[in-house]
Order: C-alpha cells, then sequence, then structure tokens
C-alpha cells in the first residue's frame, strides 16, 4: 500500500462527511485496503477510492438506521428540551452557491463531479470508482457539467434579482 494514498483518502471523505465520519471511514478503508493487499492494482488511488465510497455508504446506511432508531424513541420518549445548531444550518466556509447547484443535481452526478473537481480523476479513473466504463464516464461528465452550469445560473440569476430589490434608481 502506497503511503501517499492516506491524504487524498481523507481530503475524499472529508469533502463528503463531517470529520467525526470522515476518520472512521479512512481506518475502515485502511484496514480493508490492508487486507486485500493482494488485489491492489499497480495504479492504487482510484480503487482505493472506490474502496471509501463504498465503506461511507455503509457508514451511511449506518447513521440512517439509527437516526430511525432515535426517532422512534423520541416519539415514545421525548427529550425534555431541544437544541439548536449553533451555525444556523450555515457553513461559513462552504461556496453557497456551488453548494446549491450540486444540491439540485441527482447524488450521482454530483459524485461525478466531485471525482472529477475535487479529487482530480479522468475519466478512466473515476470508471474504477464508480463501476462503470469509461465511455459512460466521459458522457455522464458531459451532462453533468451542463447541467451543473444550469443550475449555477439560475442560482445567479435569482441572486442577482434579489439584489437589485432593494436598490433606489436616482
Amino acid at each position: 500500500m502506497a503511503p501517499g494514498l492516506v491524504e487524498p483518502l481523507r481530503r475524499y471523505l472529508a469533502r463528503r462527511t463531517d470529520p467525526a465520519t470522515a476518520d472512521d471511514v479512512l481506518s475502515e478503508t485502511l484496514l480493508v485496503c490492508w487486507r486485500r493487499l493482494d488485489e491492489v492494482p499497480d495504479e492504487p488511488l482510484p480503487w482505493a477510492y472506490a474502496v471509501a465510497r463504498h465503506a461511507l455508504a455503509n457508514a451511511e446506511r449506518s447513521a440512517r438506521r439509527q437516526r430511525r432508531v432515535a426517532a422512534k424513541v423520541a416519539t415514545l420518549d421525548p427529550p425534555a428540551r431541544m437544541t439548536t445548531d449553533p451555525t444556523g444550518g450555515q457553513d461559513p466556509a462552504g461556496d453557497v452557491p456551488l453548494d446549491e447547484a450540486l444540491a439540485a443535481l441527482r447524488p450521482a452526478e454530483a459524485e461525478l463531479l466531485r471525482l472529477w473537481a475535487w479529487e482530480q480523476l479522468g475519466p478512466s479513473e473515476i470508471a474504477t470508482v464508480l463501476d462503470l466504463t469509461p465511455n459512460a464516464v466521459s458522457i455522464r461528465l458531459h451532462r453533468a457539467r451542463q447541467k451543473l452550469r444550469e443550475e449555477l445560473r439560475k442560482i445567479e440569476a435569482a441572486a442577482g434579482h434579489e439584489g437589485s430589490r432593494g436598490r433606489s434608481r436616482s
């Protein structure tokens, strides 16, 4: 296992989930990679991204199950008081228009764009991560970029329109 895999995997996971989950999934990913050391290809990063993607999906399924159980418990025995999110649901470091545009896309399209832009993978590497053909990745990536551009235009148009409301013309 190449030592240069840990930081790219850490960044990959940090962009997709909260820090605690990212650390847990990174540990699980490295454990799986170690156990399957004889299966690691010559170009290990896309393969490791695929392992991380599956481990993250498992963690998300587990978290959903835990939330369902918590919801059932809360209906039977509601908490005495509710706490609010200290950030008000805002990510002060995030790119709000881009986050909104990505959220408007289908999850598969958003993940494809993240692999391409954030992880800087090419179509053949993305194909390895997503278990697709490079040709399918190229086509889907082209379409996803078009949809992202459209969503960003919509958001910018809405923001521009809202920004012009408060101005008075002299």
